[in-house]
């Protein structure tokens, strides 16, 4: 089976920010009672494999129920003209503003992000860039229901006189996905809500783990919940994320994987994963190759599925390594760059410096979980060593 071998960097995303904030009066009109103020933002999540990931914004639409494209009661944010962006332009928080507009009160359970699509003379609006590839766009193949736009399921509840805000995260390195060996790629997106709020972690990586594609991530229970890249100075800032209990996880090509348990983030608090100056600083660490195959009967004629690599630690916590959709086409997956040694894990204290050390009961021990429409298969207790390729595949249902 010829297994594309891709090189593993940061996990890159996208969010929009939608504040609406009511503004006096009644009917929905400027300055009537049980308004409110739509306003759309872009910020990151993480990027894997990718220079740049382009995409146009036309329109953003929302909703108070699931109906048909031509209702009228859809209230739209025209971006006029659209805006053509590179997600990775805006990484650890940055937000990009795209327009606002009024909106009535009540609860909002849909959303549509509508992208402009690549026809005719304008065949370049949405593209790719492959590392070690500069300078040569691939064009995005974006799903049939484009022209309605990009489906989010949210709940938006817009009071009179209150603010709502959201976070709609845009998920780049699950949405995009290769088409079997053809050279194309397709834009199958992966989208959820989150929150506005100054509440998150910040922190430091090393130089040298930054340069190598450092990625960081805070999860729950192997659940990633908010990932960036930390940029050239080594620096992260995970935010917006909810309230909560996490693990820290930072996973860079051919360095061993540094954990941070128990880090506690407060509502309205971006709280540090070390003190100011001190650096996570994962050693040197030998690696392997996962690769493998998803099948599906009956064969679909796109395969949506994706690959997660975790470990368990000692003390439990579960962290994912990596995480990505198949090959549409081929169900092939492969993930180079993953750490064996014993990953560096040191209990977090607010205010207080990480210690850590070797969790040697997690070295080498790997979990390969497929996932497919909502159903999981795991291949658990792996023993992987230094430069051995790990060959796994999954046969659903």
């Amino acid at each position: 089976m010829n297994k594309t071998m891709y090189r593993m960097r940061a996990a890159l995303g996208v969010a929009l920010v939608a504040v609406l904030a009511a503004c006096g009066g009644g009917g929905g009109g400027a300055g009537d009672t049980g308004s409110g103020t739509l306003r759309v933002a872009l910020t990151d999540n993480p990027a894997c494999g990718y220079d740049e990931v382009v995409v146009t914004v036309s329109e953003v639409r929302v909703h108070t129920a699931d109906a048909p494209d031509n209702d009228p009661a859809w209230r739209s944010i025209p971006v006029s003209p659209p805006r053509t962006i590179n997600l990775l332009d805006y990484t650890n928080g940055a937000l990009l503003d795209l327009g606002q507009t009024l909106v009535p009160a009540g609860t909002y359970t849909r959303l549509r992000l509508v992208l402009a699509a690549n026809t005719g003379a304008q065949a370049d609006r949405n593209w790719i860039v492959l590392s070690g590839n500069p300078g040569v766009r691939v064009p995005l193949k974006t799903p049939s229901g484009q022209q309605s736009g990009l489906k989010v399921q949210t709940s938006l509840s817009v009071q009179p006189n209150g603010l709502t805000d959201v976070v709609i995260d845009f998920d780049a390195c699950q949405s995009v996905v290769m088409a079997g060996h053809s050279g194309q790629y397709l834009l199958k997106p992966v989208l959820r809500t989150l929150p506005r709020v100054e509440t998150g972690v910040v922190g430091e990586v090393s130089i040298a783990a930054a340069t190598a594609g450092a990625s960081v991530s805070l999860q729950q229970n192997g659940e990633v919940r908010r990932a960036t890249v930390a940029d050239a100075n080594g620096l992260f800032k995970l935010q917006p994320v909810e309230p909560g209990q996490y693990t820290l996880v930072v996973v860079t090509p051919g360095y061993a994987t540094a954990a941070v348990r128990q880090v506690q983030v407060f509502d309205g608090q971006l709280v540090r994963a070390a003190p100011a100056g001190q650096r996570i600083d994962p050693p040197a660490s030998g690696t392997a190759i996962f690769a493998g195959q998803v099948s599906i009967t009956p064969v679909p004629a796109e395969i949506e599925a994706s690959v997660a690599v975790r470990q368990t630690l000692t003390a439990g916590d579960t962290i994912t390594l990596v995480n990505r959709p198949v090959n549409a086409i081929t169900g092939e997956y492969a993930f180079t760059g993953l750490a064996v040694d014993a990953p560096r894990v040191a209990q977090h204290a607010a205010g207080g410096a990480l210690s850590f050390s070797d969790d040697n009961g997690a070295a080498g021990n790997f979990t390969v979980r497929a996932t497919t429409g909502g159903v999981s298969k795991t291949a658990d207790h792996l023993a992987v060593s230094d430069s051995d390729t790990v060959d796994q595949d999954f046969v659903f249902p």
